[in-house]
């Protein structure tokens, strides 16, 4: 096979920028490592370890910012209304309810009906 040596410059400029991108990959690969550190580092700081025993650590990163926040309420109360666990995040009642029970769907938490009142807990 004959190259022709006038295409080598165009190669070795194409290597060199295909290394280029990998660093530039590498070093978000680093950033986005740092910060699910950090994002662990914060959820342990605020949820005791007694309380990851209920639900995991990685089940709580897995969960989108809006679900883990009303998880972590509900890990640290043990058993908790919607009421309840709307105190603790100062948001609506009713915006609680619904995560709530989308964690019961994703077969993240239990639901307990006492009378009027439904309490949500983690097996």
């Amino acid at each position: 096979m004959n190259r022709d040596p006038s295409k080598q410059p165009d190669l070795i400029m194409i290597l060199k920028k295909i290394n280029e991108n990998l660093e530039r990959i590498n070093e978000k690969l680093d950033k986005i490592m740092e910060m699910q550190g950090n994002s662990v580092r914060r959820l342990t700081s605020t949820v005791s370890m007694e309380d990851l025993k209920v639900l995991d650590a990685m089940t709580l990163l897995s969960l989108p910012d809006h679900l883990r926040k009303t998880a972590v309420v509900v890990c640290r109360l043990r058993r908790a209304t919607a009421d309840e666990v709307s105190n603790e995040t100062k948001r609506a009642r009713a915006v609680e309810s619904s995560y709530l029970n989308q964690l019961v769907v994703m077969g993240h938490m239990k639901r307990e009906r006492k009378g009027r009142d439904v309490y949500f807990y983690v097996e």
